[in-house]
């Protein structure tokens, strides 16, 4: 199988610095991957080694079966959104639409035609003669990508395009993006520190941290099944749920002694013996009310602190001895310092070895 980009052994050094470490990646012809972490974690700078504007220290990068680890940018096949708009303010937005075709020599009807099919595509045809400081930070990220688009590549890099935006425009565009990619099933390649994109838009999701891909797997997986701590840890708002015990057969006991049955748990790997464990229970799998009855653990709780969030509602309390926090419909009534019947189904939530921080 022919991937549309290929990575191998990739590493890249600043100095003594290594920034990636011999990382390995194969994205399929017309997926949407999101390289997603927190600043630093390389997220980045792989995502400017794909696009030629760094020089790797050692490994290779094929785009289309075709070795361009030392290609330039503009002979790589790709386009690039960058976080800043990076348009030409003195230019309209056809002139900039259309600059890097007319630099490249392409003649006049192709270029009409080419950017005429990015305008229609992103909805910014009413825009074409206005230049940038005339239009909203929404229009000119559209510009942006349509300057990407212009170019009738295999394969578009994305930079975190969308952190520049307030919420409402971030998520508007979020759906266009989508819509794009549906449209035209090009290669995608989305850098961003947000999850909420990250779950929104990818195939698969590569969770980074320190040049390493921690987990790279589709949504559904990365947020029921991450492979690790700092996966767990980083994906989900509020945070999952942590309880540090011991794993013993078919129970979990917490540090204060509170036992916890996991036989219905879905082992990753066999576990014999005594284990230092960790485990992880999302907020919105724990439930109060009649559905109590009919979970494998349950507590008696009080309520610390209460967030409405509109469509539903956060509240904070104990379990074990640690803070926990819980999710429930808004139409469900709790107040600070109530008493609840608060539980959960640990088949629904993740263990994790305390050493080696890996999922069990």
């Amino acid at each position: 199988m022919q991937h549309s980009v290929s990575i191998r052994d990739l590493s890249l050094n600043f100095g003594s610095v290594r920034v990636l470490e011999n990382l390995n990646l194969d994205i399929a012809q017309g997926e949407f991957i999101v390289l997603l972490g927190p600043s630093g974690c390389g997220k980045s700078t792989l995502l400017n080694c794909i696009a030629g504007l760094l020089d790797v220290s050692d490994g290779q990068i094929f785009i289309g079966g075709k070795n361009v680890t030392w290609e330039q940018p503009k002979d790589r096949g790709i386009g690039m959104v960058f976080q800043s708009y990076a348009l030409y303010p003195q230019m309209t937005v056809e002139r900039n639409l259309s600059f890097g075709l007319r630099v490249a020599g392409m003649k006049r009807d192709e270029i009409g035609r080419r950017v005429a099919r990015a305008a229609e595509i992103l909805q910014i045809e009413p825009l074409l003669a206005r230049k940038p400081a005339n239009l909203s930070g929404g229009q000119r990220q559209r510009v942006a990508i349509g300057r990407a688009l212009v170019r009738d590549v295999d394969v578009f890099l994305f930079d975190e395009p969308l952190s520049n935006l307030d919420a409402k425009l971030r998520s508007d565009l979020r759906v266009e993006i989508k819509r794009l990619h549906q449209r035209l099933k090009n290669t995608m390649i989305y850098v961003t520190h947000d999850q909420i994109e990250a779950l929104t838009l990818a195939d698969r999701i590569a969770v980074m941290k320190n040049g390493v891909i921690q987990q790279l797997a589709d949504p559904h997986t990365i947020y029921n099944k991450p492979v690790n701590l700092y996966v767990a840890g980083f994906i989900g708002s509020p945070q999952m749920n942590m309880l540090e015990g011991t794993l013993n057969g078919s129970s979990f006991t917490t540090d204060d002694g509170t036992v916890i049955p996991v036989g219905n748990y879905d082992f990753a790997v066999p576990v014999t013996g005594a284990v230092k464990a960790v485990l992880g229970i999302r907020p919105e799998h724990m439930v109060l009310g009649d559905d109590v009855a009919r979970m494998p653990f349950a507590t008696d709780a009080e309520i610390e602190i209460v967030e409405p969030m509109g469509s539903d509602t956060l509240a904070w309390t104990k379990i074990a001895g640690r803070s926990v926090t819980f999710r429930c419909d808004s139409d469900v009534v709790i107040a600070t310092g109530q008493r609840i019947r608060l539980g959960f189904d640990p088949a629904r939530g993740s263990i994790f070895h305390a050493e080696t921080t890996n999922r069990l």
